[in-house]
């Protein structure tokens, strides 16, 4: 959603980065061509103009003129300010003492309301929640069955009843405290544009239920109009949050910049997709980076954590590292790669990607090429990739619909990447040469043990060696520090 920003950002620091000093003059033209990328993203103005003005009163005092590295200390208050103006602090969610806690949706029809208490709905399961969606949307026709299928899918039941929206809204309090749901998530009825009946409906629902949080769904595609819906119902339900949908489109990015500065309310969760887990809970730190070009690694690390099995994980890099992956092995990770996501968005969340690289568009039909030819072959094929002679090569092809080449071009590949794995697991299992050679300088130890680095003995991590003082938590990588991101803009 945000190249276009990502890009401009990036140019405006490659060339801040090749001045040993700023003027205040340089400070201006960075600020200038800011303020443009922020209004060609459908920026609001009024944010575009404060957010301006807070990076220009910072950037042009002591606080950058004191600087060791004047181009790392603007990027610093650039992303600062950028993670202000999306809201700051991550949202939290609490739970009501006593149960249910009551969600309600709101929004204008077309938003993607309904899909979205779907994808909330499956979000609670995974906060180990039971959660209950109510079907009070009885504008629109199918719009309670639609729900009842999302619900199906996601393992959540559907309360609706042909009643009023208030009295049915009502009623699903009780019903989720009789079969013991401990959240309800209310989907109500919504309108091509904003009218005193949606707004008269959604507010006596809202008197009727007393909800903990009360969400509007937004489509980012809309931009700047997003900010206007979100005021006006704001005005009449005294909103608690905001939720993004399709926030992983081609729109510019002006609604999540400027719903928080405008309307006061956070980004509660953003839709990165159309699958029923792609329901994020919003970061504006982490988006922040992302804009600057400085990639999203918590997210990264968070998504795997969810997608691989720690022990899988485990014995699938030790059979790397000791040269026994086999295409099975690589089928299984591809399957769990898949459950991270689209290829493009996680290639986004990378620190240092070039932007060729993050501008190119990946079909992630590839994958599903790929997992087709390691299908049509046979089990030894898969274990001995050798044995593909070009006769196999042919059969292969035709099982999986794709040409011989393709077929080489894949074994070729999954070969070289078995000989890179063997010579770095090697590594950590070196041997001097030389029956009883001492290893002075190393760790002091002597005879046939393993080289180890100077200053002490290897640390051990998921039966890999590795140099003592390496970091071993469970996720190692941090996001990207300024620091880097001056060292790479100079580089």
């Amino acid at each position: 959603m945000f190249e276009g920003l990502t890009d401009t950002f990036e140019g405006i620091f490659g060339r801040l980065s090749k001045k040993g000093r700023l003027t205040e003059a340089d400070v201006d033209e960075a600020l200038r061509e800011i303020r443009l990328a922020l209004l060609e993203a459908d920026v609001n103005v009024r944010v575009v103009k404060a957010l301006r003005n807070r990076i220009k009163q910072r950037a042009v005092g002591e606080e950058v003129h004191k600087a060791l590295n004047p181009a790392q200390q603007v990027v610093k208050i650039v992303n600062e300010e950028l993670t202000r103006s999306l809201g700051g602090e991550t949202f939290v969610l609490t739970y009501n003492p006593k149960p249910p806690t009551v969600v309600m949706m709101a929004g204008l029809q077309g938003s993607g309301k309904t899909t979205t208490a779907g994808k909330l709905a499956k979000w609670f399961k995974t906060q180990g929640r039971n959660p209950l969606l109510v079907g009070a949307d009885l504008q629109r026709p199918a719009a309670v069955e639609q729900l009842r299928t999302l619900g199906g899918q996601v393992g959540v039941p559907v309360y609706s009843q042909p009643l009023g929206p208030v009295q049915v809204a009502k009623a699903s309090i009780e019903e989720a405290t009789a079969t013991g749901r401990d959240v309800v998530i209310i989907d109500t009825a919504g309108r091509l544009a904003i009218d005193e009946a949606l707004m008269e409906e959604v507010r006596q629902i809202g008197q009727a239920t007393v909800p903990d949080y009360i969400f509007l769904v937004v489509d980012a595609m809309t931009g700047n109009d997003a900010v206007t819906v979100a005021e006006a119902f704001n005005d009449k339900l005294e909103l608690d949050g905001v939720i993004l949908t399709k926030l992983d489109g081609d729109a510019r990015g002006g609604a999540a910049l400027s719903v928080k500065e405008v309307v006061g309310k956070p980004i509660a969760f953003a839709a990165t997709g159309e699958k029923l887990d792609a329901l994020e809970v919003f970061h504006p730190d982490r988006m922040a980076s992302r804009i600057l070009g400085m990639g999203d690694i918590m997210s990264l690390i968070e998504k795997a954590e969810q997608a691989f099995e720690k022990d899988e994980a485990e014995a699938a890099a030790q059979a790397m590292m000791e040269g026994r992956f086999t295409f099975d092995d690589f089928l299984d990770q591809m399957q769990q790669l898949k459950k991270m996501g689209s290829l493009s968005g996680l290639i986004g969340m990378l620190p240092g990607i070039p932007k060729e690289v993050r501008d190119m568009e990946i079909d992630d039909r590839e994958i599903g090429r790929v997992e087709a030819m390691i299908r049509s072959m046979t089990p030894g094929e898969r274990i001995d990739p050798k044995l593909i002679d070009s006769s196999r090569k042919k059969r292969i092809a035709k099982g999986s619909g794709t040409e011989p080449q393709q077929v080489d071009t894949l074994v070729k590949q999954f070969d070289e990447m078995q000989k890179m794995m063997k010579k770095l697991g090697g590594l950590g299992t070196k041997k001097p040469r030389g029956k009883g050679r001492k290893n002075k300088g190393r760790s002091g130890s002597k005879g046939g043990g393993r080289v180890t680095p100077k200053g002490g003995p290897p640390a051990r991590v998921s039966g890999r060696v590795t140099p003592k003082g390496t970091k071993t938590k469970k996720s190692p990588l941090m996001l990207p520090g300024l620091d880097r991101v001056a060292d790479s803009l100079d580089e």
